[in-house]
């Protein structure tokens, strides 16, 4: 049994016996690391040193039984789009190759402070933009389950480290699934939290009206302590929403006894994979029998979330993402002879092909003449969309249903067909547009051997109640104990 498969509660009772060590539980990782990183490729960038020393710190601090943090001494992988003060931070994008923060993202600031340890920056998608973390600037990160599959996206290495056993959590960003779809892909809990419980200063912005970072762990009880670290109101974001945190961990009480539960009848209907509906509707029967009731509901404007969602991610990015213009920070284009082919050679040269073509449709959408029929469209039926939960919630504690319409698919299957790859996000994006919660657990295998995800959707800032349905699957299922073999 590795030492990252035990339950958090269970390593800290080891820590204060002293049969463990936090440079043990360093070491179990970078060890591990070494053992897997080639067949997985979940890392861009390793903190050793730092890692080490912090270690030896949290150790120091152990041995004079001091209090400890609530994730004291356990390794966490960080995505590359989220600041880290004086470790680069690249969005996995050569345009930011360079990049060197002097400054912390607040989400870092609250992982120090409950004594976990950064062992390294993860591999995504570049600037979030994709969802098979084939976009990455530097290179694929693959599925531990079956390397030639995609670990699925943006939040790619994050989901494959937790799932390969490199790191005990991860955190990643969800624009439009990309925590709660590679965790799916990957066998692992992802939880996307409501917009604005969680601080996105220090996010690197893709869409800054859709962004959320959130944990990615081995199971909902870990998901739960990492949520109760990073969720608070923080003054550096004007997101940030002002409301009361409460006791996460305590809501997984594993009673679910009357709990009504939605499943929509457009997210189990054509193209969702017919093995992927099996599992889904298996995990409605275990709730069932737990006391909770399940009905077919409807959610009409699901339809229109993928197109919606690409015009407002496209034009939001086009305005974040003008900042990288090769002047104030970054890799600078040297083969230029004025300002103008300064920008044009830099953003030509630093930018991948799947963010140049985000930015033309998002610049295209708010260009004079264009913006009313696009953009201003595309926020009417977001509304509609919102509009459609808050119905169905008037009756529903939770709607569920498959996470990804199909398991991982195959490495260069999608990457030249946007559209297609695109489409692969119709069964997260619509929370996303909603600005609700959801989380992915994992709810069997396919077939093919790889992981088919159930996500569990709440009501706004009601991130008790899917942690605690999650949990209660989680604790009749096994789904979850299964590791790849690497």
């Amino acid at each position: 049994m590795s030492l990252f498969d035990k339950k958090l509660a269970d390593i800290h009772t080891e820590l204060d016996k002293g049969e463990l060590t936090v440079s043990d539980l360093v070491n179990a990782s970078f060890e591990r690391i070494a053992r897997t990183e080639d067949k997985v490729k979940a890392f861009i960038l390793l903190d050793e040193e730092n890692a080490r020393n912090r270690a030896k710190e949290l150790d120091e601090q152990q041995s004079r039984g001091e209090e400890k943090g609530l994730l004291f001494g356990l390794p966490a992988g960080i995505k590359d789009n989220i600041v880290t003060q004086n470790v680069t931070t690249t969005c996995a994008s050569k345009l930011l190759a360079n990049y060197n923060p002097i400054y912390n993202a607040s989400v870092m600031d609250r992982l120090h402070a409950a004594q976990s340890v950064t062992i390294g920056k993860l591999n995504m998608d570049e600037f979030a933009m994709g969802g098979s973390t084939e976009n990455s600037g530097f290179h694929n990160t693959y599925n531990p389950w079956n390397k030639d599959y995609v670990p699925g996206g943006s939040s790619g290495g994050s989901a494959a480290s937790v799932a390969a056993g490199q790191v005990y959590f991860s955190l990643g960003s969800d624009t439009g699934g990309s925590i709660r779809q590679p965790a799916a892909y990957c066998g692992v809990v992802g939880l996307k939290p409501t917009y604005g419980l969680v601080s996105r200063f220090g996010l690197v912005a893709f869409a800054s009206s859709l962004d959320q970072i959130g944990p990615i762990t081995k199971n909902v009880e870990d998901s739960a302590y990492v949520l109760q670290t990073i969720a608070a109101h923080d003054p550096f974001d004007s997101t940030s929403a002002e409301v009361d945190i409460p006791d996460y961990i305590s809501a997984l009480s594993g009673d679910i006894k009357g709990l009504r539960v939605g499943v929509p009848k457009e997210l189990m209907g054509e193209g969702i994979d017919p093995e992927v509906k099996e599992k889904v509707n298996a995990a409605l029967k275990v709730l069932e029998s737990l006391g909770a009731t399940v009905e077919e509901v409807t959610l009409p404007h699901t339809e229109y979330a993928v197109p919606t969602y690409y015009i407002l991610a496209p034009s939001e990015a086009s305005s974040n993402l003008a900042r990288y213009d090769g002047v104030r920070y970054g890799v600078r284009a040297d083969n230029a002879e004025n300002l103008i082919e300064m920008y044009r050679e830099t953003r030509s040269q630093g930018l991948g092909a799947e963010v140049k073509r985000r930015i033309m449709l998002g610049t295209y959408a708010l260009s004079s003449g264009y913006y009313d029929a696009y953009y201003k469209k595309a926020q009417q039926v977001r509304t509609l969309i919102k509009q459609d939960f808050d119905e169905v919630f008037k009756k529903y504690d939770v709607i569920i249903g498959p996470t990804a319409p199909t398991t991982a698919f195959k490495i260069g299957e999608k990457v030249n067909d946007p559209l297609t790859m695109y489409l692969e996000d119709i069964c997260t994006i619509p929370v996303n547009l909603a600005g609700i919660p959801a989380i992915s657990v994992p709810c069997g295998f396919a077939s093919n051997g790889l992981p088919v995800g159930l996500q569990i959707i709440g009501k706004a800032f009601d991130e008790s109640t899917i942690l605690r349905v999650a949990h209660a699957y989680e604790q009749n299922t096994d789904y979850h104990k299964a590791r790849p073999e690497l």
